[in-house]
């Protein structure tokens, strides 16, 4: 399938719905966490409902370069990749992350719910992913990684996810997009209206469309308790709350000027220098590319 041709499909199924090291360390899926044990997550609101994130085919096509340009730099190589400081590999496009056994950070990995997504595609699964038990990374920790870095099963990994990419890319689209209403819902009410109209402009356009769903699937939606240095998140969430009033800018650019700071923030709470001295850069150049496509982008059909 042609990539023109996918995102033709992908459209309809949206309205239906309606640098490796350097560049960032791996983000993941998060779910909003629920009010106490036991309990079932809370209901949206139906004021946030109306949310939605439709492009045509050719801003689509757009989002999905720029995403793989962040997170592998448009490298081969890239989509199987192990970031160093990291005790996970990075997988795909969107550098979805995959635990080892007995690996278990703060972040929620990505990987698995990836491939269970493409096993509902009926995707063809290289045979030996398809039969891995448990769904584990099997390599425990880098240096493994590396010692098999050239093999025939990573190459064969490495081929799957190049031949994949519309795919990854309609996953990464379908996680931002279902967060939306989740995340207006759990900030506190006397600032939803705020966020909801943030989201809502920025859903607008291909530049903010591509903003959320880069963001989340870069530092995720910030719903997880987990993801916190010092009681403080990064997430979307994080970033929404941070925006502040600019009538003198667009929503596209106070969103990156947020984001700026709730990263900058996360690299100072970090406990590990690494953050600071070598990803906040990355980062940061990183939403600098949060901005409109070119005229031919955003008029096409």
């Amino acid at each position: 399938m042609t990539d023109k041709i996918f995102w033709s499909f992908l459209l309809a199924g949206t309205l239906l719905f309606s640098g490796c090291d350097s560049a960032s360390d791996s983000s993941s899926s998060h779910q909003a966490e629920p009010d106490g044990p036991g309990a079932p997550p809370r209901a949206p609101k139906e004021t946030v409902s109306d949310i939605s994130l439709v492009l045509k085919p050719a801003q689509l096509d757009w989002v999905g370069q720029k995403i793989f340009q962040n997170e592998c730099a448009g490298q081969f190589q890239c989509l199987v990749h192990w970031n160093d400081g990291e005790a996970f590999p990075s997988l795909g496009v969107g550098h979805f992350i995959w635990y080892p056994e007995g690996v278990n950070e703060r972040f929620v990995e990505s990987f698995p719910a990836l491939i269970e997504y493409m096993k509902q595609r009926q995707l063809n699964i290289p045979l030996w992913l398809r039969e891995l038990e448990p769904f584990d990374a099997p390599w425990p920790d880098k240096q493994s990684f590396e010692a098999v870095n050239n093999s025939v099963r990573i190459a064969e990994l490495r081929e799957f996810l190049a031949g994949t990419q519309g795919i990854q890319a309609e996953f990464i689209f379908r996680r931002a997009k279902s967060s939306l209403a989740q995340i207006v819902e759990s900030v506190p009410e006397n600032r939803q209206e705020q966020v909801q109209a943030d989201l809502e402009a920025l859903s607008r356009t291909p530049g903010g469309t591509y903003a959320l769903m880069d963001y989340v699937n870069f530092k995720g939606e910030g719903l997880s308790d987990a993801e916190r240095y010092n009681g403080e998140g990064w997430g979307l969430r994080q970033v929404l709350l941070a925006m502040e009033p600019d009538p003198e800018s667009t929503t596209l650019e106070r969103f990156r000027k947020a984001a700026a700071k709730v990263l900058t923030r996360r690299a100072d709470n970090a406990d590990d220098p690494i953050e600071k001295n070598r990803w906040l850069k990355g980062w940061l150049k990183r939403l600098e590319t949060y901005t409109e496509p070119d005229d031919d982008v955003s008029s096409a059909e």
